[in-house]
């Protein structure tokens, strides 16, 4: 067991896979949102709708550069957090999807990437970032 041990010395460098992974994901999803601005509301995808993908078309992409960097990598991660909980709630009760599915995709895609959000919550960034240059965390 004594090599696990020795593992915790490179708690920085997992900080840094967690917050390039998470950062990744969000600037390809952010980023595949930008042609809804061309959108015009429809049965599909009515107003109220359009206009959260709309803004998640802008805050995903910034909260990528956030992790990416490393700078205010915290405050990034719980917005996060608080959008995969909202894309587990209209997964779970309006497309009535299960944590798997045979048909499409389930939630439990998006119920990791909230631990890992609540991960970065919890720890920060690590020394591997801007928040400890600037921020001493």
């Amino acid at each position: 067991m004594q090599i696990f041990a020795s593992f915790n010395q490179y708690a920085d460098m997992a900080l840094l896979i967690l917050r390039v992974t998470v950062g990744a994901i969000f600037l390809v999803h952010g980023t595949a949102k930008w042609p809804m601005w061309k959108v015009q509301p429809t049965a599909q995808v009515p107003g109220k709708m359009l206009n959260i993908l709309k803004l998640l078309s802008i805050v995903e992409p910034l909260g990528a550069v956030a992790l990416l960097s490393g700078f205010l990598t915290q405050a990034a991660a719980l917005g996060y957090a608080i959008i995969m909980l909202g894309a587990i709630y209209m997964k779970m009760r309006v497309w009535k999807s299960g944590f798997t599915s045979k048909q499409g995709t389930g939630w439990e895609f998006d119920f990791l990437i909230l631990a890992a959000c609540a991960a970065l919550v919890i720890l920060g960034a690590g020394a591997l970032s801007l928040d400890r240059v600037f921020f001493k965390i």
